[in-house]
């Protein structure tokens, strides 16, 4: 058997690993004159302004429901639900979906085949006015369904949102590893998607195999600067022949194991975007990949393990608290170091990896991702009551925290997070990773994306549950990578992916 040679996934996670020795030589002013605006701006075509069907109906309006439900999931999936005000008067519009820095590089659009209310063509969401602008008139419907390979979720639905990324809005600031925080943004926008969707009566079917070339050039996008990211049948659950049965979310790319010696610095991330698109079907007996149930890891006999079971919190009437939690949803700028309960950490845990338990209120127990088995969580515990100090791991079938080592981290945290006083004063530290080996070897380079959106999905559905329990939460992709796996004792093998803080908010 010949020896495994890394592929280019693996060579950009070690070029776009931060490490203390290397990170202040690569340190550099922002030129701030080169901010990329986080919009994008359609000179031509019909606008259509979603914020008056957010109000009391008219009563001579037909469709009014019906424009009532899109612009409410428009407007919970990635809508702008404050503005911020710099001492230099520039207003900063802050969005329903976190993004690292404010960057926002995702763009949502809509590919409509036929509704009553909404004639076919390609339209952009454009969240800063909550409108949608109709740049393409004539159906592309059968378009879409060739460049996703004849997915079966679009046969029955008439509505597919696809996400893009502006790959300049990341880079500006983050580089070559611009694209993790890409995905892992994704990844928070998909959260919302699939929780609006519940509270909107849509079903979001996620589509990871496509044709990239095709995706991009149906919606006119210069492959050089933007790509799309991922794709997702939107079924209407109001409609009987639209509610549909689970279906393959993922397909595999080829694993480039030859690829230029010498990428130069700027170029690893389109290189890899580019080496990791998919131009033709691949075999169908790879296509049909599903979900298997994930194996719980870290099973020893003699290492301290607690029980995460516990009922799930309620959302109250109709989901109430759930859409309220999205609107005012903000990332924890600092935490007072105090403890988090137990129980806290059990909700939380509970309502991100069980969301099984939440059917009754309403929620999808299924929702879509690409494939959790890949991923891996470990919780660094600081000071939660009635839990011991030390790293433990989240089994999530068990349901049990099983701890690993023993120690107090929060000196560890603080320097592992590039010295953010979040990781030193958080109760408590969420760290996702992943075989990057082992995921390659199953989808090829492509699963880098999967991971990462996979990760951020996670990530949001922890943001959602700590707000609505009023504890404080921010997501950090900037860290320490391998000294994080020998900080913790998680095997080296894992490639951290994306760490979520957890505490009591600072105030004031």
């Amino acid at each position: 058997m010949s020896e495994w040679q890394p592929t280019l996934a693996q060579h950009y996670h070690e070029r776009t690993k931060y490490d203390p020795e290397t990170i202040a030589k690569k340190g550099r002013s922002l030129d701030w004159r080169q901010q990329p605006v986080p919009y994008k701006d359609y000179q031509l075509g019909t606008a259509y302004d979603l914020k008056p069907y957010l109000n009391d109906p008219p009563k001579d309006e037909e469709n009014w429901e019906k424009w009532h439900r899109l612009s409410r999931f428009l407007l919970l999936s990635y809508g702008v639900t404050a503005k911020l005000q710099t001492p230099s008067g520039e207003n900063i519009f802050l969005r329903s979906a976190p993004s690292a820095g404010g960057l926002y590089p995702a763009e949502v659009y809509l590919v409509v085949r036929e509704l009553s209310f909404l004639p076919p063509g390609l339209y952009n969401y454009q969240c800063q006015s909550h409108s949608l602008i109709h740049f393409w008139e004539d159906s592309v419907w059968s378009d879409l369904k060739a460049a996703c390979f004849w997915h079966s979720s679009l046969e029955n639905t008439e509505v597919a949102i696809v996400i893009s990324s502006v790959f300049y809005r990341s880079a500006w600031r983050y580089e070559d590893r611009a694209y993790r925080r890409i995905f892992l943004d994704t990844g928070h926008l998909l959260g919302n998607l699939e929780l609006a969707g519940s509270l909107c009566d849509y079903r979001p079917h996620l589509i990871g195999g496509f044709n990239d070339q095709e995706m991009d050039e149906l919606l006119y996008l210069d492959p050089k600067k933007e790509g799309v990211i991922t794709v997702a049948a939107l079924a209407d659950l109001l409609e009987i022949q639209q509610n549909l049965p689970p279906s393959p979310t993922v397909l595999p790319s080829k694993a480039n194991h030859h690829f230029p010696a010498e990428i130069p610095d700027g170029e690893l991330l389109y290189y890899l975007h580019e080496f990791t698109k998919i131009e033709s079907e691949p075999n169908t007996s790879l296509r049909q990949v599903t979900n298997q149930e994930k194996e719980d890891k870290y099973n020893f006999p003699f290492c301290l393990k607690v029980s995460t079971k516990i009922d799930p919190f309620q959302w109250g009437e109709n989901l109430e608290g759930l859409q309220e939690t999205i609107l005012k949803r903000r990332s924890t700028r600092g935490f007072n170091g105090e403890a988090i309960t137990l129980d806290e950490l059990k909700q939380l845990l509970n309502f991100t990896y069980q969301p099984q338990d939440y059917w009754r209120q309403g929620l999808d127990a299924h929702p879509d991702f690409f494939d959790l088995n890949l991923i891996s969580t470990f919780v660094a515990v600081s000071s939660v009551t009635d839990l011991e100090d030390g790293c433990y791991y989240y089994a999530p079938n068990a349901q049990e925290l099983r701890q690993i080592r023993f120690k107090n981290f929060r000196k560890d945290l603080h320097y592992l997070c590039l010295g953010q006083e979040l990781g030193r004063d958080a109760a408590a530290v969420v760290f996702h990773t992943a075989d990057l080996k082992q995921a390659i070897a199953l989808y090829g380079d492509r699963v880098y994306r999967y991971l990462h959106m996979d990760a951020g999905h996670l990530g949001q559905r922890l943001n959602l549950a700590a707000i609505y329990l009023q504890l404080g939460v921010s997501g950090i992709a900037g860290f320490f990578d391998n000294q994080v796996n020998e900080v913790l004792g998680i095997p080296e093998d894992e490639a951290v992916l994306y760490i979520t803080t957890l505490g009591r908010p600072r105030r004031g």
